[in-house]
């Protein structure tokens, strides 16, 4: 995951979170549903890009390994 991709993803979870905390305040039952939304999806995001990362590091392990084994 780039640090570009991890910025904005922790971006609209806090902005969810924000959004959630005022719909809370002002008993707007449709800014907290959009701020949990917002939340769920950004959580959803990281979830992935880190199942990327963690794919991405198991493959960089194996080439070490082929590179160590072969040489």
């Amino acid at each position: 995951m780039g640090i570009g991709d991890k910025i904005q993803n922790k971006a609209e979870e806090v902005g969810g979170k924000i959004k959630e905390a005022v719909g809370d305040a002002t008993d707007n039952e449709r800014l907290q549903a959009e701020g949990a939304a917002d939340q769920a999806s950004a959580k959803a995001k990281q979830a992935g890009e880190a199942v990327k990362d963690g794919v991405k590091d198991a493959g960089e392990d194996a080439k070490a390994a082929w590179n160590k084994a072969t040489n």
